[in-house]
């Protein structure tokens, strides 16, 4: 069944696309709450006029798209999460905890058009940000652990530097 969506819905499609979803799917919830009507053929000649007609409005919008991806080409997010012994996330990071980190940089993403898996350990992610249906930004995320960053390096100095001190020892006592 062709459908031509009124809205953009995540993992299917942008607004006013034409595409192919399951009978049901179209019958009992897309045309139903309003997301899409039947693409039928004088349907989609409105589409074609309307699109058409607003195409100066459409790239306004890829331009303020493209803007905001400018202006969030040069961050970078750090977030400390508490982590087992195992380097295991305790819970994950996930696209709304991305969301709120921006938040707090003062850029305003809405969590729906972040795309990323969850995170479950520590390590370097790339989130990906869906601004339009041309335009994406990639933000790097690094998961580090909580209140460790600083003493693990410390601890580690002084454990590698203590048995070469004991070797060189060695010789010099026989």
């Amino acid at each position: 069944m062709e459908i031509i969506l009124k809205e953009d819905i995540i993992g299917l499609g942008f607004k006013n696309d034409i595409v192919n979803v399951k009978s049901g799917y179209g019958r009992n919830y897309l045309i139903p709450q309003g997301k899409g009507v039947i693409a039928s053929p004088s349907a989609k000649k409105v589409l074609a006029e309307n699109l058409k007609q607003q195409a100066h409005k459409l790239a306004a919008l890829k331009a303020a798209a493209e803007q905001k991806a400018e202006t969030l080409k040069d961050v970078a997010l750090t977030i400390s999460a508490k982590v087992s012994a195992t380097g295991v996330l305790y819970g994950s990071v996930t696209s709304a905890t991305v969301a709120e980190e921006l938040a707090k940089l003062g850029k305003d993403v809405d969590r729906k058009i972040i795309v990323m898996r969850d995170i479950k350990k520590v390590g370097d992610y790339v989130a990906t940000i869906q601004l339009h249906k041309e335009v994406q930004a990639e933000i790097p995320v690094k998961v580090v652990a909580e209140g460790v960053q600083e003493e693990a390096p410390v601890a580690e100095a002084p454990v590698a530097e203590a048995p070469a001190a004991e070797v060189e020892e060695t010789p010099a006592a026989e």
